[in-house]
């Protein structure tokens, strides 16, 4: 079975062949840390992490690197805000070491793994930039103008082949700043040189700061080579992070990345995530209301190169989504223990425990198939719940025996293992009030109930529930309760 991914820069989908037949080497644009990370950022890492997951599943040895800017315009504004008064260098090192601190919290919060990740800061590769900026100097590619430091686009032969744009277009959206002395509007900077007071680097050109783009340049041909596997980022980098990023590293005669995957952006109630607009939920924010779980059932429901809307209606309808997973694994066990009285249906046809292994053995290349496909995990995830769908209607059917067990249990380790693939855990929150508490309202209700006083007992469900507790009620009047997500 192969592997296929969309190409942002062929802009078509392609058999994965990488570099080494046993190793992948993956870079994907990190964030600025500037900022409380936000659910964008989640998203972000999330794809590529599950990209990453499955990439090893399929038995490669992945090389991912994830770059950190620390060294950027809106660290310095932040600095300002944050510690006015203060040295503003030691001020940026403060808001950039504070920001990444969060941001690692996060994402160890969502189950995102860090181990074996390589996660390069900006700063720390100063000097390799400038050798690097030298060397496209030398080849002509770039130029100095006063302390800046400018890549000519003329000299860049396929300039715009990333996001399929002629020179003509990109320049009629582009403006050049009063400070800016470049020969084409389209020229960016890979050297600025120093304002007073911040943060700076000495350079054959002067005191200065690298320009945004040659970072990722310079760290992914340092860490994986002049040319690898995989470049990752949103779709909005793509003009002119991207672009810019093939330019230099051409320029610098390095061949770069051969495949470019690229995600779709994030809205909130179908607009921009602004604080401007009271629309921006940071990844602290969604974790004190839902698990993690949900919000990556959230992202693993659209493809990751589409846009996707955040509602907190649909994460209401992603937490139910999850819990019909989390009922089932605990039906089976109650199946197994025999500690559960289920009430009896008839399917049409009855499924034999034969029938049923062969149909998981078909779902689970079913889900493979889904991956391959450029890591469509809209059908893996409903491959799950197809899992889901047909084991339920066993568990009940009246002709279940003994002989179904094994297999329910085959199930729901497939089930935990390719969830595991999309680094979802089932993590169980722990309980607010003790079982004993749990079944002393209980009881409680059912006296109401039969009192007929069904405002009181309605209240108890309530109560329990927002403790994080779902009564249930079955036909025979009997009253079961679990653990919400």
């Amino acid at each position: 079975m192969s592997i296929f991914i969309y190409n942002s820069l062929t802009r078509k989908k392609e058999i994965f062949q990488p570099l080494n037949p046993s190793q992948v080497t993956m870079y994907v644009c990190g964030p600025t840390v500037y900022d409380q990370p936000h659910i964008g950022h989640a998203r972000s890492a999330y794809i590529f992490d599950v990209a990453r997951r499955y990439l090893a599943y399929r038995g490669y040895q992945v090389k991912f690197v994830r770059n950190v800017t620390d060294v950027d315009d809106k660290i310095i504004d932040k600095a300002k805000a944050e510690f006015p008064g203060e040295d503003l260098i030691g001020a940026v090192k403060k808001v950039s070491e504070k920001y990444l601190a969060s941001y690692h919290e996060a994402l160890q919060e969502l189950g995102i793994t860090n181990a074996g990740i390589s996660e390069p800061k900006a700063s720390e590769y100063i000097p390799k930039m400038v050798k690097f900026i030298g060397l496209l100097i030398e080849k002509g590619m770039a130029y100095q103008s006063g302390g800046d430091v400018y890549f000519d686009i003329t000299k860049a032969k396929e300039y715009g082949k990333l996001s399929n744009q002629s020179l003509e277009k990109m320049e009629s959206g582009t403006r050049v700043l009063a400070q800016e002395n470049k020969k084409n509007p389209l020229d960016f900077a890979l050297w600025k040189s120093a304002k007073e007071n911040e943060p700076s680097w000495v350079s054959p050109w002067g005191k200065g700061r690298p320009g945004w783009h040659i970072e990722c340049s310079v760290m992914s041909s340092d860490i994986l080579g002049d040319k690898f596997d995989i470049h990752g980022g949103g779709i909005d980098l793509i003009f002119p992070h991207h672009e810019n990023e093939i330019a230099q590293s051409e320029g610098a005669g390095k061949e770069f990345a051969c495949y470019w995957m690229h995600h779709g952006l994030l809205t909130i109630n179908g607009q921009k995530m602004a604080k401007s607009l009271g629309n921006f939920v940071t990844i602290k924010d969604f974790l004190a209301k839902y698990p993690a779980d949900v919000l990556k059932l959230f992202f693993l429901q659209t493809h990751y190169s589409q846009p996707v809307d955040f509602t907190w209606e649909v994460m209401e309808e992603k937490r139910s989504a999850l819990e019909r997973i989390t009922i089932f694994l605990g039906m089976v066990k109650k199946r197994e223990e025999g500690s559960e009285s289920f009430t009896k249906t008839n399917l049409k046809k009855a499924v034999s425990a034969v029938e049923l292994e062969d149909l998981i053995k078909d779902y689970r290349e079913d889900f493979l198939k889904a991956m391959d496909d450029d890591f469509n995990t809209p059908n893996a995830v409903a491959v799950l719940y197809e899992i889901v769908n047909i084991c339920n209607k066993v568990l009940y059917d009246s002709s279940f025996n003994k002989a179904h067990l094994p297999v329910l249990k085959y199930a729901l380790e497939t089930i935990k293992e390719y969830a595991g693939i999309l680094g979802i855990s089932f993590e169980e929150k722990p309980l607010l009030i003790s079982e004993e508490q749990i079944k002393e309202s209980i009881s409680m209700r059912e006296d109401f109930k039969k009192q007929k006083l069904y405002a009181q007992a309605d209240k108890i469900r309530k109560e329990l529930e927002e403790k994080g507790i779902i009564l249930e009620d079955s036909k025979d009047g009997k009253t079961t309760w679990r653990k919400r997500i």
